[in-house]
Formats: structure tokens, sequence, C-alpha cells
């Protein structure tokens, strides 16, 4: 599965999360190393790195700056369903390696 030069959008996130449906995220993918930029809603600005495994699932480590003007940092894997439409969706599940360290889930969509 690749990921390049796709857009995606949160259909959903725990409380305890940051982004929201005003948060875009733009993933790059080369090889089996995916990188995005994002920002939107509480997110002044995010990057993310990660790996993808042969099942298109995707190992990754996120820091963002919120409107608070906060470094936030965190870990999350997310695992890909593909959609009638071909678009996909991803189930994630994360931690917070700053702040609280709670964990959360979100679900975020291709566009």
């Amino acid at each position: 599965m690749n990921y390049h030069d796709k857009l995606f959008r949160p259909i959903s996130n725990t409380a305890n999360g940051e982004t929201s449906d005003q948060t875009v995220f733009h993933y790059k993918q080369t090889g089996n190393i995916l990188t995005a930029e994002y920002a939107g809603g509480q997110i002044q600005m995010g990057h993310l790195i990660g790996l993808v495994d042969e099942h298109g699932n995707i190992d990754m480590r996120y820091h963002q700056v919120n409107e608070k003007g906060e470094l936030m940092t965190g870990i999350c894997q997310s695992t890909p369903e593909i959609l009638p439409s071909g678009k996909i969706r991803l189930h994630e599940r994360w931690e917070w390696t700053s702040g609280n360290k709670s964990k959360g889930s979100s679900i975020i969509q291709e566009q």
C-alpha cells in the first residue's frame, strides 16, 4: 500500500486528542518510509515519520505545536481499511509521550 501524496482528515478522535475534522494530513511515502505535515484546528503545525509494513500498517512518531504554543509528542500505530470507494480509512491507536502521557484512538480518512 502506498500513501504517497494522499490527504487525510480525522473523522473521530478521543477527547484527549488534539486533531479534529479541521486538521489535514498530507502524506508522502518513499519505499516504506512515510512522512507527513499536518495543521488545522488546535494544531498550528505537526510532522510525523513512520514505517509502513507489507500490509499497510504504520508505526509512527509525531510531534506538533498546538494552539497554546505547546510542543507535544507521541507514538501511533495505524491499521488501514479500504472503503468500497477505494479510499483509505486509518484506525489509529496513539499515546502521548509528553504532557499527561495518556492514550487514545482516532480514525482518519482519505479525502
